[in-house]
């Protein structure tokens, strides 16, 4: 989680939603990392745990991430969590919970419904006071200037 952390800051750095997402092999290796892009990429999909599906997807040639780890800083929307289905990542991990968009046991629950055919585990609230922290201070100064 504390690289995926270090990924939220690049996102604040460059003036988007500090979210980071890092993807873990069957060893713990990392095998992709991203954050979220979608303001300098203008691209709505521009999310961190796609970006960080996409690395890792490239890094092993293959779209399909099982044994893999999703770890992210923000609990995923519904785009990013049927991405993670589809990818057939083993594990979520995330931080602070998302209330208002969170596909992953908050609004919805898009990763345990019994009509998917792949149902990743999940882990919830890793560091999530500090994950949340670095969200409240970006919008607190979004909200200021």
């Amino acid at each position: 989680m504390r690289l995926a952390l270090d990924e939220a800051r690049r996102a604040a750095e460059s003036g988007d939603v500090p979210v980071g997402a890092v993807v873990l092999d069957a060893s713990g290796a990392v095998i992709g990392t991203g954050h979220n892009d979608r303001e300098r990429s203008a691209d709505p999909t521009g999310h961190a745990e796609i970006v960080a599906m996409r690395a890792a997807a490239a890094a092993r040639g293959s779209w399909r991430l099982d044994g893999c780890t999703l770890v992210v800083t923000l609990e995923p929307c519904t785009m990013c969590a049927g991405a993670a289905v589809q990818a057939r990542v083993d594990r979520i991990v995330y931080g602070a919970i998302d209330p208002k968009a969170g596909a992953v046991g908050s609004l919805w629950d898009v990763v345990r419904d019994r009509r998917l055919n792949h149902r990743p585990e999940v882990i919830a609230e890793v560091l999530a006071q500090e994950c949340g922290a670095l969200l409240v201070e970006f919008f607190a100064h979004r909200r200021v200037g």
